[in-house]
Formats: structure tokens, sequence, C-alpha cells
């Protein structure tokens, strides 16, 4: 039964509804919205991202902590506060105690939506890209939580890989490190976010869901709760020249080292500087591969949904 902890963990009646009749649900993250993509584009995603989810046949459960609570399904009225309010924070693991007893406003990461995701209940989880390890690792020791809250989360995220940004090479190892099992979506290997191919083998390409459900069952009956990630290509209309890209993130690391930028506010800038540079192509590839990833993880919802009954 999903849970409800009122003033600090709470779903919306829809999702508590689905839940509770064994519907097939899809977590949403809401960074994107705050901090992930500019306005208008941010709202507009976040309403496609859920329309194609329900479209699929699934409901969605967008993710954030409003006024102190974190809520699992958001309104168009919360949706056009986070889109709006300049005092949304960025909330990842560590960051959702204090948000939630300051009575903070916050948008979750990766990591925090794991987390929301399984007090839930819900075992699917659609994003655009995960974090990883970043790049210049010797210098900077940064390495996004959300790998660590994959391997410790029971759920099934869907994604285009991780965000171009980061060390892809070096993620992908510690992604085998951390025991992540790393399926393709009628791919041979890890896509690169805003292009298809990195070489970095899958673990298991998968050509039909039903297969991720035997996979998925057998990954339950031997006890191995560790996450799992479904990568899903970004669309082929909107795939982009890796080489290009690459010149693109080395000129904006390099702004980024000018402006002293780090920490939380390291990923916004660079997506930020390589959409300018691409004349925006990379924040069209971005928003087309969101909206396709909520479209398969509703697809991937119903069958595990199913299998389980």
């Amino acid at each position: 039964m999903p849970i409800n902890l009122p003033g600090r963990f709470e779903l919306s009646d829809e999702v508590t509804a689905a839940l509770s009749a064994d519907l097939p649900v899809v977590a949403l993250e809401s960074t994107l919205i705050s901090h992930g993509l500019p306005a208008p584009h941010n709202l507009q995603t976040a309403h496609n991202a859920q329309r194609a989810v329900r479209d699929a046949g699934a409901v969605p459960a967008t993710i954030a902590v409003i006024d102190g609570v974190l809520r699992v399904g958001l309104d168009d009225k919360q949706l056009d506060r986070l889109a709006s309010d300049k005092a949304v924070t960025k909330l990842s693991r560590r960051d959702l105690p204090w948000a939630i007893a300051s009575k903070a406003c916050g948008t979750t990461t990766v990591a925090a939506t794991i987390i929301a995701a399984q007090k839930a209940g819900i075992k699917v989880f659609a994003t655009g890209g995960i974090g990883g390890v970043h790049r210049g690792l010797a210098q900077t020791l940064d390495i996004s939580a959300d790998l660590a809250e994959l391997a410790r989360g029971d759920i099934l995220v869907v994604c285009s890989g991780a965000k171009a940004i980061l060390d892809l090479e070096r993620t992908h190892e510690l992604l085998e490190t951390l025991g992540v099992a790393v399926l393709g979506y009628r791919c041979d290997f890890m896509p690169g976010f805003w292009t298809k191919d990195t070489k970095l083998p899958v673990d298991r390409r998968i050509d039909e869901l039903g297969e991720l459900a035997a996979i998925d069952t057998c990954r339950r009956e031997l006890g191995i709760t560790s996450g799992m990630l479904l990568c899903n290509p970004v669309p082929a209309e909107h795939e982009l020249d890796a080489v290009v890209v690459d010149g693109w993130i080395a000129a904006a690391l390099a702004a980024a080292r000018a402006a002293n930028v780090h920490g939380k506010k390291i990923t916004p800038y660079l997506l930020a500087d390589v959409a300018k540079q691409s004349d925006g192509k990379t924040l069209k590839s971005n928003i087309a591969l969101i909206v396709a990833n909520a479209q398969l993880a509703a697809q991937a919802a119903t069958v595990l949904t199913a299998q389980s009954d």
C-alpha cells in the first residue's frame, strides 16, 4: 500500500488510487523544471512528459518538495510554481531532510526522485540523462549522488545514458562497480545523451519489453536490490554529431572554470552554455529524449505491473 505521512511525505489522490489498484505509475524528476531547461521550455516539457506517460497508459508522478512536503504527483499549479519561483532550489539525497524541516520548495534530482519513488512504491522512473562522474575527477572528486542511489535503489530508470557533459567512460565503469545493470533498448551501446552511441557496451540488449520483464523477475527472485538502467537512444531526428558536441562541451568547461562555477551549479551552467553554442540544437535534443523516455517508461511500467499481477 502507498504510504502517506501528512506534513512530510504525501501522494496525490491520483497516484494513491493508481498504486492501490496496481496500475502502472511512472515517477518523473522535477529538476528539469527549475534548473535543467529554460522558460518556457521547462514547463512545456514537464507537461509533455506527463502527457506521454498518460498516452502510453500509465499515471505520471512528478516529484518535488513543496513547502516542506515531499510530494509524489503534482498538479498544474504546483508545476507552475516550480517553473516561476526563483527561490526553488535543487535537491539531492543530502538536501531532503533540511528542505523538509525548513518548509522549503525544491526540485528533485535523479537521486532524490529515486528515494521518493521507492518510498511510494513506484518501480519505474523516467529522466533525460543520469548524473555520473564529472570530467576532471582528479581535481574535483565530483561524482553525482545519482550513481550511489542507483546502486541502492530497487527501481528501473529509463534514460538516454548519462549527460554528455560528464566523463562517460568513468561513469560506465562505476555503474559496473556498483552493480547497476545497464540495459540497451534496441541498442548495443550506452547512449551519449545527445548522441546515440558512445562505443561503451551495454550489459544486455533487449528488443522487446517482455525480455525486460523476465530479467526483472530473475533479479527479484535472486534478491538483487540494486537498480537497473534501461537506456533509450535519443530519437534519430534529434541526434547530434559527437565530435561537434565534444567541442561545445570543452568550451563550456573552460568557461565554467574561468567563472569558478562548481558544485550544484555546474550541470545547469554547462547545459545552458552548450545550448547557446549549438543555437538551441542541444535543447531541442534534450526535450525530445525526455519525452521519448517518459513514453518508454510508461510502456515498461505497464509490462512490469502486468507481470506482478
